[in-house]
Order: C-alpha cells, then sequence, then structure tokens
C-alpha cells in the first residue's frame, strides 16, 4: 500500500524554497494541509483540518509532515483524536513557552505533551532560534519520539539554507 504524506507548514506556510514546498512536489503521494489562516492561527481550526483531511484516507497509510507550529498542530491532534496513523516526521518544534515567541495565535498557548500513539521522529537543531536543543530534546522524551540533532542549522527551514532537504526525505523513509 502506497504511504500518503501530509505536510502541515508553520505560520505563515511553507514558502517556494522550503523544503516541505520541495517534499510536496516530490510525488503525488505528497498533500499540504492547507489552512484557511497562516498569520494568525487558532489550534481548533488546524486540528479539525487535519482531522478532516485525514478522514478520507486509510489511516494506515498516513505519514503527518510538520514544521514548527505544524508539530504543535500535531501533537495536538494525535491527543485530542487518539488516532493512529503510520508516523509523523516533526521539524523543528517551536516552544510556545518562550518567552521570545509572540505570535498572534489562539489556543497554541502551550506545547502538548505526553506520548503519542504512533512512531515520531523529532529532527531538531542546534542553533534553533525558536527552541532550544534542551527543549527539542524534553518534546521528544514527552511524545516518545525518536529524536535527531542535525548540528547547526537555524530553524531548518529556507532561510536556514533548507530547499531541497535530501537528508530529510532519507529520515523521512524511517517512516514509511
Amino acid at each position: 500500500m502506497m504511504t500518503n504524506y501530509f505536510i502541515i507548514p508553520d505560520l505563515g506556510n511553507s514558502g517556494p524554497d522550503h523544503w516541505q514546498t520541495h517534499f510536496e512536489n516530490s510525488g503525488s503521494n505528497f498533500c499540504r494541509i492547507n489552512q484557511k489562516e497562516w498569520d494568525a492561527p487558532a489550534a481548533k481550526d488546524w486540528i479539525e483540518k487535519i482531522e478532516s483531511t485525514l478522514s478520507k484516507y486509510d489511516l494506515s497509510t498516513v505519514v503527518l509532515i510538520g514544521h514548527s507550529l505544524g508539530c504543535t498542530a500535531i501533537a495536538n491532534w494525535a491527543k485530542e483524536y487518539k488516532k493512529v496513523i503510520k508516523g509523523a516526521l516533526l521539524v523543528a518544534p517551536s516552544d510556545l513557552e518562550a518567552s521570545r515567541y509572540n505570535f498572534p495565535t489562539v489556543g497554541f498557548d502551550r506545547v502538548p505533551l505526553g506520548k503519542i500513539n504512533f512512531k515520531t521522529i523529532v529532527v531538531a537543531s542546534s542553533n534553533d532560534e525558536w527552541v532550544s536543543l534542551e527543549r527539542a530534546q524534553f518534546f521528544a522524551a514527552q511524545w516518545d519520539s525518536e529524536f535527531i540533532n542535525i548540528g547547526k542549522a537555524g530553524h531548518i527551514n529556507a532561510v536556514s539554507g533548507f530547499g531541497e532537504w535530501p537528508e530529510g526525505l532519507e529520515i523521512l523513509k524511517r517512516l514509511a
């Protein structure tokens, strides 16, 4: 059975040079979950959009791919719906409780903690401005995720040089 990959971007969506866009363009089984509000999102809307999108698929074929706030949306969805999917790649999960994280979001006040009931991999950087390596490791431990530190890679986005990201696709294969 073919794996279906669903991309959940960060605030503002992922632009044309972002690795998530390159992933989306890499095959017909990659799909971005488009939210109605990218700049001032409501957690409830984001997780309901994930749920409504996935309701059309066999969950045993589903892998979610989140970046930054998208990781929190996935963790919220997992906590709310308690469904089992094939897995999730969680890249650079933002620390919503950090003092500098002051974006206009509703319901994205905390990163949900507790075991996620499907396989997850957290990929983090040692110099991410939106999450310390220690906090990323803490989230991974709470979610019972495999943890990968890719070194000094910033926020693992287009600005930090992560357009095409073949290493990310290799990591993703661990979930397929």
